[in-house]
Formats: C-alpha cells, structure tokens, sequence
C-alpha cells in the first residue's frame, strides 16, 4: 500500500506528552522547576511498586523537550534569573513561557 505524500507524518502533528505537560506547567506564568514536571509526570504513569524516585526517570525527556520548546520559541530557559541559551547552559534552571507577541 502506497502512503500518501501529501499526508503529514504523525510526529509533525502530535506533541511528545513530555511537551503537553510543560507547557501546562508554564501556563500559569510562573517559573516552574523541571523536577516538578518530572514528579508530575511520573505521578501520572509510575505504577504502585515504583521506586520513590522514579520521577528522575524523566528528567532527560523534560530537559531535551524544554531544549526543543526554547528553540522554538515557546518557553525561555532561566538560568540564575537570566534567560540562558538553550544550546549553552548547564546546572539548576526553570521553566518559563514565552512572552506572547
């Protein structure tokens, strides 16, 4: 069966979860911890015999996606109060959502 090319893939028109649930976090405009978006996370899919911390587990995801949604402009990385650069910062930063045009 052939596909159709004019067809969008499914990645260009459904979000990663992980993006669903930052940019909820953000949408209240305050500054939101990616901890917070992990525990979150993790409360909705660990299962009853989870390890305490199994939260970290989507610590990566929440980073490479808030990297992601930086680059595009729809949430600013802070970094020690300042907007960082999503391709250049490193330790404890927060979430925040882009200011609107």
């Amino acid at each position: 069966m052939k596909s159709d090319d004019n067809q969008p893939h499914p990645s260009e028109t459904e979000e990663d979860p992980v993006v669903g649930y930052i940019l909820r976090a953000v949408s209240s405009g305050r500054d939101v911890a990616p901890q917070e978006i992990a525990r979150a996370i993790a409360a909705d899919r660990a299962k009853s015999t989870a390890p305490k911390d199994f939260w970290r587990k989507y610590m990566t995801a929440v980073r490479q996606q808030a990297i992601f949604l930086a680059r595009a402009g729809r949430l600013q990385i802070i970094r020690k109060g300042e907007i960082a650069d999503p391709d250049d910062f490193k330790g404890l930063y927060k979430l925040r959502k882009a200011p609107s045009d």
